[in-house]
Parts: C-alpha cells; structure tokens; sequence
C-alpha cells in the first residue's frame, strides 16, 4: 500500500466555465490527510465546501455535478481524472463561480500545473479501492462495469451513428506517462447541429473551437490531436467519474458509457467500501 498524498504547494489558474461560460478563478491547496478532494465555494457566504465523492452527485446532464442543497460544482471530471493521474488523495480546490476552468477541453493543463505544484507523502496509508468481484451498470444498449484487476485499466468502446466517427474503441493501461501521451490532450466534443439546443438549455456557452472539437455533416471543424480523440476523451471523463469512488484497482469496461452510468458506477462501488 502507497502513502495518501497532497500537493506541496498552491498553484492558481483563471479562465472561463465549459457550460456557465462565467469567469473563474481556481486556487488548489494541500490538505491533511483523509480530507479527499473537497471544493470550496468562495464566492458564497460561509465559502460551502462539497466533496468530490460518489454520493454527491446531483446531475449527470452534459457534465459530472457535485452539489449540497442549492450550493453546486459542475463539470469537475476534467480535473478529477487530472488529479487520479497525478496521485493526489488530499487537495482544497476554491472556486469564486460554480464551475472549473474548461482549460482546452482537455486534462493536459491540470497534469501539468499539479506536476508543477509537486506532491508530498502524508503519515497515513491511502485506503485503495481494490475491486474483488464485478460491478456492473447497464442502461439498454450502453453498460459500463469494473472487474477485478491488478492495477488500474480501462477498455472503452465508442458508437456513434455519424459516418465520420463510426465505432471507436481504445484500451488503457494506467501510468503517468501513458496518461500524459495518450488520454490528457483529447478534448471535449461536440455536433454542431447540438450546439443551439444546449444553449437553450444554458449549456456549453463557454464552448469554443479552442476548447472542444466539433464536427458536422461535411467533416471536422478543427484539427484533431488523434484520429480517436472521441474515445480518448471518454476514457479521460470515466477516470475522473470514477476517481469519485476513491482509488480504484480494477479494469473498466464500458461501451457507450458516460456520466450517468460511470456515476452510478461510482455510487455503487462507494456504497460497497464506505459504512
């Protein structure tokens, strides 16, 4: 078993919302050990604090959202896979808005300012999550499970109607460097033809070609960082999804999976190993 960990220093970082498109500013500290991951609302009374924990979770709509009452964080999977990657157990993270820096649509940003910020072992071993039988979720033609497995794996298949996309399939094998390379530079992704329907909906008003891919009926709107960045960026939501569970040992398996099912997913292994 591996010491619990925090980051050794504040690191700050500013930008826009994916979905509020509001400006934020976010500042990640460390914390004492068995804290988790706990956002803080600073621009509220009393700064709420929420933690970034399964049962937490209030909605699934376009984004992964933690809240308590009426006081949420929403899209935080970017920076949750972020910070699984980067072997942090314990962190502050204070927001003056309701929802993280979009960044480039991607994880790469957040690695990198954690790797900047270092990390320091805590006098306390990290309680892993190490999976000894199958959980599985199914919603009709979508499922997403987790079997055992001696380190920490995610097989992901993709299908999607629209002929430029067609099915994607790319199976994981987590270290940093791997992470770094293959799965924290693919982007959010969206159809234009959506685009308008979640505006109405006062979604993805942060959404721009510098943050998300797009494509439509003739082809892709922006150049892509991998021919599969659709599936890559989907391994990279369920490991922050999942990170809501704890540290996970085991091998993900989903096909068509997203927040709704890898939460769910998340609730359930939480309920298994937290009394």
């Amino acid at each position: 078993m591996n010491k619990q960990k925090t980051i050794a220093r504040e690191i700050m970082y500013s930008g826009i919302g994916l979905h509020s498109g509001a400006e934020v500013k976010m500042k990640l500290s460390p914390a004492p050990v068995d804290t988790g991951i706990v956002f803080i609302r600073t621009d509220l009374p009393n700064k709420p604090r929420i933690k970034a924990i399964a049962s937490n979770v209030t909605s699934t709509l376009r984004a992964t959202t933690i809240g308590d009452g009426e006081i949420k964080v929403f899209t935080i999977e970017h920076l949750m896979s972020a910070l699984f990657a980067s072997d942090i157990d314990n962190c502050y993270i204070e927001l003056d808005n309701e929802e993280p820096p979009v960044v480039d649509g991607a994880s790469e940003v957040f690695v990198k300012l954690l790797s900047e910020a270092g990390s320091v072992e805590q006098d306390k071993m990290r309680q892993e999550i190490v999976i000894k039988k199958v959980y599985r979720i199914d919603d009709k033609e979508r499922f997403v499970m987790v079997v055992p497995y001696d380190g920490f794996r995610v097989s992901f298949t993709s299908l999607n109607p629209h002929p430029l996309i067609g099915t994607q399939y790319y199976d994981f094998t987590f270290d940093i460097d791997a992470y770094k390379q293959e799965i924290a530079p693919a982007r959010t992704i969206a159809y234009e033809k959506e685009v308008e329907a979640l505006h109405k909906m006062g979604l993805g008003l942060g959404g721009n070609l510098e943050n998300v891919i797009v494509y439509n009926d003739e082809g892709w709107m922006n150049k892509l960082r991998y021919a599969d960045e659709l599936v890559r960026h989907k391994i990279l939501d369920i490991i922050g999804d999942l990170r809501l569970a704890g540290v996970l040992k085991a091998h993900v398996i989903a096909v068509k999976s997203g927040h709704e099912l890898n939460t769910k997913l998340a609730k359930k292994i939480l309920a298994d190993f937290v009394k």
